[in-house]
């Protein structure tokens, strides 16, 4: 879809609502501190709308899926407004916005996921045990993340590979998200 002004703005606040609401799921995937003042940001700014979808959705778990699911439903309004914007039936087109709107969620969790890894390389080198609020989330979030990659390659004479896996399997996922994503448009 080409970008005229107006798809951008819709388009960016969407993102910038989904980033939020798809953080909100991932800190509460990764145990991260609850009363961290971030955390407490992105939990105050998501409170409402997430409320209601809190008591429908069923909690496999302890897992809220609520957030994913409102992700999804703020991605499906913002397709479903551009494609007005642009004078398209949402109709003819109602069975690619909604795998859309899925890849969009999938592609904030691995942006979200990318530059966290980010984010903690340089924390590592350059504040490493800081009390600062932003990095003890960013290491809170990633450390599963981490774990879960030093299973696979273990650290070596105390070089940590586990980012440099991380990085690779996310950019085949988004370019498998990206391939599929241009099949639809």
């Amino acid at each position: 879809m080409g970008q005229d002004p107006i798809s951008s703005i819709i388009q960016l606040f969407a993102q910038f609502y989904v980033f939020i609401v798809v953080l909100r799921f991932l800190l509460q995937l990764a145990k991260a501190d609850y009363y961290n003042p971030i955390a407490q940001a992105v939990v105050k700014i998501t409170a409402l709308p997430l409320a209601p979808l809190q008591r429908v959705i069923p909690r496999p778990g302890n897992i809220d899926l609520s957030p994913l699911v409102l992700a999804f439903l703020v991605n499906l309004a913002a397709w479903s407004l551009i494609l007005v914007v642009k004078g398209l039936s949402i109709g003819g087109s109602l069975v690619p916005v909604l795998m859309l709107s899925g890849i969009s969620v999938l592609e904030t969790v691995l942006n979200i996921y990318f530059y966290a890894v980010i984010g903690s390389v340089i924390i590592s080198w350059v504040a490493p045990g800081s009390y600062h609020p932003g990095p003890q989330l960013i290491t809170q979030l990633t450390e599963p993340v981490f774990g879960l990659a030093r299973k696979v390659i273990p650290s070596l004479g105390g070089l940590d590979l586990s980012p440099i896996l991380i990085f690779i399997i996310i950019q085949f996922a988004l370019s498998q998200l990206g391939q599929l994503r241009q099949l639809l448009f």
